[in-house]
């Protein structure tokens, strides 16, 4: 269910309020208001597609060893993607700046375990971790015990749109930092909103695939963008050596009502990405 107590006309004033290193309290006010426009109460059915399908390319749960692989959720919201990861077999983080945020993905998980079947008696079902820090700061890790560079999934949806652009270069140097070295550690995008305005205020902030390849291909150098809001794509520039290679990229089948056009078309993206090492 989503609640919204702020009229969207007004978003624009309240984050006036919240830029630069701030974004940590708008977040939390908006969870202590319970203010959630983008909260849609399930999983987004892409990330279960791409989790069945795409098997293949980032490989299942459980690791050679016998480990269960570690998968996380920055800007978890309610939980409900960290659930259905560790539903199939994963060991599952979600990362929430909100002590809020973080009671609500406890009472998701307490209050409606059975959305969540495991998917595979023989896997099993991974553990849930539901942690409160700034996805920034390396305060959260040294709490759960996980060292830099070990998740073996990352999925972000929700969180790349709800960031300040210029909060992008560090966004994508963030990720290099906590993904698995090759070839186990894979970063899901859900790319979205890319049908946006690139010019309009946000969040959620237009996020057309450009952007995600130039950050990621770059991690933590700043990215030009042009007067129309769109990244300034070299073709011929290389990317750096800590960037991210794009291994997969497609169209999903389905997804949520506001990844698509008035006509029904799907404007979202999957994409898929590994470290280059």
């Amino acid at each position: 269910m989503t609640t919204t107590n702020i009229n969207p006309k007004d978003m624009q004033a309240y984050w006036a309020k919240y830029q630069d290193d701030k974004y940590v309290e708008g977040w939390a006010s908006l969870w202590d208001n319970d203010t959630l426009p983008w909260d849609r109460g399930f999983p987004n059915p892409a990330l279960e597609d791409t989790l069945v399908q795409r098997a293949d390319t980032i490989g299942g749960p459980i690791a050679q060893d016998g480990q269960r692989r570690k998968a996380l959720v920055p800007g978890c919201g309610r939980g409900v993607d960290v659930l259905l990861l560790a539903s199939f077999g994963y060991d599952a983080y979600g990362l929430e700046c909100s002590a809020t945020a973080v009671d609500a993905c406890k009472k998701e998980e307490k209050e409606n375990h059975s959305r969540y079947p495991v998917r595979d008696e023989k896997v099993g079902k991974g553990k849930v971790n539901f942690i409160l820090g700034d996805f920034f700061d390396d305060t959260w890790l040294k709490e759960i015990g996980v060292p830099r560079n070990g998740f073996d999934i990352i999925y972000d949806y929700t969180f790349f749109c709800a960031l300040n652009p210029d909060l992008r270069p560090k966004w994508a140097l963030r990720h290099t930092e906590l993904l698995s070295p090759s070839p186990a550690g894979y970063l899901i995008c859900l790319e979205s909103p890319r049908h946006k305005n690139p010019l309009a205020p946000g969040p959620p902030f237009a996020s057309p695939s450009e952007a995600y390849m130039e950050h990621l291909s770059h991690p933590g150098e700043k990215i030009s963008y042009n007067d129309k809001g769109l990244v300034n794509a070299d073709l011929s520039r290389e990317p750096s050596k800590t960037g991210l290679e794009r291994v997969a990229y497609w169209q999903p089948e389905r997804t949520h009502a506001v990844g698509k056009g008035e006509n029904g078309v799907i404007h979202d993206r999957v994409s898929i990405w590994r470290r280059r090492d």
